[in-house]
């Protein structure tokens, strides 16, 4: 996989990285052996770039990728995300003090000194202003404690606001197929302030994914069952806020442009990595196959002009008009 450049952090990253997520849990059942096989798997495939949270399996994710840099010699990047753990979690918990601590927390998880990237997790919209958060991040840069910081976000302006501060070197996205906004309003303010874009949820959830139908039947502990409209976290996360019969519509529109010998997932992923803001997409990942058939994305050949087209139109005739206004 030819590396991007992720902003300013200076990295060279695979654009096909590994979504820890799922092996943290809340995606059904996960085996500790079998995601370990997957991360080796994924570093064999030229992977690099790893993206965890600290509240994913309650540090388990993070736990496994200390295991995997303790097993292997070669260099990757991990990037974390941290503020999640607030209970309840407010805008007024994102203070020196607590980000202090969700970051001692994930070097101890991840056995390391310095992280490479830590992210916020998606914290209230007010955080994104508040100079005294960045202020805290910088100070835990120049304590050698973080070597670059970045945010994940929900909307597109969370994102503007936040690449105002000079140092964030990374916005953390929801982009795919059937979320468009962010390659319309945001990614031409990124590439001018050199701010590497991931993208994340790249296969909605598994909707791009070609795989689910009406009748899928998902785990008891799956966000994909009870989250669908932002029960129990972010609306607009699980499928990327479409509505799932909708979405199984659009995904038989797309069918027919997915070209021989890619599957849908593949084409998705091939589709995210025409836009050379995105530095990095990050699909989640359970097994070694995943993994091979994530990074087997990246050598597919660049898309027509027709194919680009009619992902638009799918999104445009289908998509565009239930998204939030936000999104």
């Amino acid at each position: 996989m030819e590396p991007r450049r992720l902003g300013k952090t200076g990295h060279l990253v695979s654009p096909i990285g590994f979504g820890a997520w799922a092996i943290g849990g809340t995606w059904g059942a996960v085996d500790d052996a079998t995601s370990l096989t997957a991360l080796h798997r994924a570093l064999d495939l030229g992977v690099n770039f790893f993206d965890t949270a600290d509240v994913y399996g309650d540090g388990h994710s993070e736990k496994l990728l200390a295991r995997l840099r303790r097993e292997r010699s070669e260099p990757f990047v991990v990037a974390t995300k941290a503020g999640r753990r607030l209970d309840p979690h407010t805008a007024a918990g994102y203070t020196r003090q607590n980000l202090r601590a969700f970051v001692e927390r994930s070097l101890n998880n991840l056995g390391v000194e310095t992280l490479d990237l830590l992210q916020l997790h998606c914290p209230p919209s007010e955080v994104y202003e508040r100079d005294d958060v960045y202020a805290a991040l910088d100070e835990m840069v120049q304590g050698g404690l973080l070597r670059a910081y970045g945010v994940s976000v929900e909307t597109v302006q969370e994102a503007l606001t936040a690449i105002q501060h000079p140092h964030v070197a990374t916005v953390q996205i929801i982009f795919n197929a059937f979320r468009l906004k962010p390659a319309e309003e945001l990614f031409a303010a990124a590439r001018e302030h050199d701010v590497g874009i991931i993208a994340r949820v790249p296969l909605a959830s598994g909707l791009l994914s070609g795989k689910l139908r009406r009748d899928t039947a998902f785990a008891e502990d799956d966000h994909r069952r009870f989250n669908r409209h932002g029960e129990a976290f972010d609306r607009g996360e699980t499928f990327s806020g479409v509505d799932y019969d909708t979405g199984l519509e659009a995904v038989e529109r797309l069918r027919p442009l997915v070209p021989q010998g890619a599957t849908l997932a593949q084409f998705a992923l091939r589709w995210i990595l025409m836009f050379p803001e995105v530095s990095c997409a990050i699909p989640g990942a359970k097994t070694p196959q995943q993994v091979a058939d994530n990074t087997a994305a990246a050598a597919l050949p660049p898309l027509t002009e027709e194919q680009m087209q009619g992902v638009q139109a799918v999104y445009d005739d289908l998509i565009r008009a239930q998204v939030h206004p936000l999104w």
